[in-house]
């Protein structure tokens, strides 16, 4: 029996949605960042830089609160882009066969990250081996400001290019940008709880997503029915 999904298209984050890549790769190069470009001070804690970058965000932290100078700002560019380029991700366990069992019933999959296009597209291909998976619309970092999350235009660009309502899509994502810009274009959008359960985060995403789930198996039964194993 074929499986019918709730939605035509999933619009998928990348980093700690589909990936636990600050925990392997953000969050250590941010550290080692610190620590070439300002000795001897005092390197976040992990959860410190999920909230970091949960509000107010990357780039006001590093600008407004370390007032990092363009030029460390491009240094640490580079420092981070070498690790991310260097290091590629696990995709948290049941992520793939949602994805791949998604499509399979006639879903789309598009990812929506603050993430390079090119590296998304690397992890995909580098989890899936010689089955590859690849996306079939990625937005990442490349578009200029206004065209990243949590500005509207990337889901506003999948729903035209699939033909399909906002009714027909869904958001999935573990941090802010992504529910703002699903909110704009009137995307149901789901909170993915299973990489960090920081109570600042997780207050917000229940109360301003339309469902939140603490686990992959929770999601995959939500968007195409089953039952949790």
């Amino acid at each position: 029996m074929s499986l019918t999904p709730r939605f035509k298209c999933l619009i998928i984050d990348h980093d700690d949605t589909a990936v636990d890549s600050t925990a392997e790769i953000h969050y250590p190069a941010h550290c080692h960042t610190l620590q070439t470009l300002r000795p001897g001070s005092q390197v976040p804690t992990l959860d410190t830089w999920f909230l970091k970058n949960f509000h107010p965000g990357i780039n006001e932290y590093l600008e407004e609160e370390l007032g990092m100078t363009p030029e460390e700002l491009m240094l640490g560019f580079e420092m981070w882009h070498e690790a991310a380029a260097a290091n590629v991700p696990h995709f948290f366990p049941g992520v793939m066969d949602l994805l791949r069992e998604f499509r399979k019933a006639g879903g789309k999959v598009a990812v929506v990250s603050h993430s390079e296009r090119d590296l998304i597209e690397r992890d995909y291909r580098a989890a899936t081996g010689s089955d590859p998976f690849v996306p079939d619309l990625i937005f990442g970092w490349d578009h200029e400001a206004t065209r990243r999350k949590p500005h509207p235009w990337p889901a506003l660009e999948t729903l035209a290019s699939f033909g399909i309502e906002p009714s027909d899509a869904i958001v999935l994502d573990d941090l802010k940008p992504g529910v703002l810009m699903a909110r704009a274009c009137g995307i149901p959008v789901a909170a993915a709880g299973w990489s960090h359960q920081i109570p600042e985060i997780r207050a917000y995403m229940e109360s301003n997503c339309d469902a939140y789930f603490e686990s992959i198996d929770e999601f995959r039964c939500y968007l195409l029915g089953g039952t949790t194993t």
